[in-house]
């Protein structure tokens, strides 16, 4: 598949509900994205994910506002450099479908809503 432009593609999502098809190492090909970079192994939510055998964590039941895997330290240092909503994202996914944030991400060309 090319990677050379943002394209809305639901395979493209990060198990923490970033869009790896917008990031700018995953399209200058610098970066496998999440599901097929295996030196991710250190990124406890994709860890979770494939466990679970999940693309992400808009497939588990549990808010990901409680979830302590996906609101980590790391996470909340993430959100605030990056101004990322990873949790708006994976909320997106849930109510309007992978293809649907896909679309939407690819649109806007950004990897992640923006914390408000």
């Amino acid at each position: 598949m090319d990677k050379t432009e943002i394209k809305a593609d639901a395979s493209r999502i990060a198990a923490c509900g970033l869009y790896c098809g917008a990031c700018r190492k995953y399209i200058k090909g610098a970066c496998p994205g999440c599901h097929q970079n295996e030196k991710a192994s250190w990124c406890k939510i994709r860890q979770c994910c494939q466990n679970k055998g999940y693309a992400t964590c808009a497939e588990c039941e549990m808010n990901v506002k409680e979830c302590k895997i996906h609101s980590n330290f790391i996470g909340k240092v993430f959100a605030f450099l990056f101004n990322s909503d990873r949790a708006a994202c994976i909320r997106y996914i849930k109510e309007n479908g992978a293809e649907a944030f896909a679309q939407e991400m690819a649109q806007r060309k950004i990897q992640t809503i923006k914390r408000k």
